[in-house]
């Protein structure tokens, strides 16, 4: 495992490096990032003064849970990549018959050959709302409330990789990728930066129970903020939601093995 992971840290950096020699690019790249996301945080901003708070949900409720899920989102897009490109840049063109002819971890080599550092952009914005939340609420950091967060992060981590995973997965059936699994990650990281409350129920359900997007974004920040939850949640399931997205990785990743283990390769 440590092997593992010093590999990935060596990887990643060789593509860091690789990106940094144009950095006026990379830093122009990076705040066209910022600037588009900040437009979405002022649009939000524009609709609350406007129409006020969503029940119990004030402004800056849903900026903790919209600066938390952008930090994550864009965290997974840099760390992602490879995954996200794996369809046109490596089966596309044949490239991933090399890759399986290498004595590593195929799940590291994939996931480390590609960086994508603009994204840095969303994710200082994502900082920067944040830390307009945390001044605006100035929350009480229980020991037990900053582990809820600190294992919610994480599992939102997990579950919009896993997402990357199965488009990457999908590529060894179908060359283009297919929209239905945009709407699941950049589709539900958009609904995700609202709380589930406010939806239909059928969307709801299906985002608790078919795609755990509730279980890693919506429960445990419910209970990190300690807001009335009009679903009827307790601090309990708050509290144990988050396991869902490391189980949907799993799955995901299991997934990604069957693809692997059924790759043809191009013949060429």
């Amino acid at each position: 495992m440590i092997a593992a992971i010093q590999l990935f840290g060596r990887l990643m950096m060789i593509a860091i490096r690789g990106q940094m020699q144009y950095r006026g690019a990379f830093l122009f790249m990076v705040a066209g990032t910022f600037v588009t996301s900040m437009v979405q945080a002022i649009g939000i901003w524009a609709l609350f003064d406007r129409f006020g708070n969503l029940g119990v949900w004030t402004v800056a409720h849903v900026a903790f849970l919209y600066g938390t899920i952008n930090i994550v989102f864009a965290s997974v897009d840099i760390t992602a990549r490879g995954f996200d490109t794996f369809g046109s840049s490596l089966i596309r063109t044949g490239q991933f018959d090399r890759f399986l002819l290498r004595p590593a971890s195929i799940v590291i080599l994939v996931a480390a050959r590609e960086v994508a550092l603009h994204k840095l952009g969303q994710l200082l914005q994502g900082i920067f709302v944040l830390t307009y939340a945390l001044i605006s609420l100035e929350i009480d950091w229980t020991l037990g409330r900053l582990a809820l967060y600190v294992f919610a992060v994480s599992s939102m981590y997990a579950f919009f990789y896993a997402i990357q995973i199965v488009r990457a997965t999908m590529s060894f059936w179908t060359i283009e990728s297919l929209e239905i699994l945009n709407t699941i990650s950049h589709g539900g990281m958009e609904a995700a930066q609202y709380p589930m409350s406010i939806y239909k129920e059928s969307f709801t359900n299906f985002f608790t129970y078919v795609i755990p997007l509730a279980c890693v974004a919506y429960f445990p920040m419910v209970g990190v903020l300690d807001v009335p939850d009009p679903l009827g949640s307790t601090l309990f399931t708050q509290s144990l939601a988050p396991l869902a997205g490391y189980v949907f990785f799993a799955v995901c990743l299991s997934f990604w093995f069957f693809g692997v283990k059924n790759y043809q390769s191009t013949g060429s």
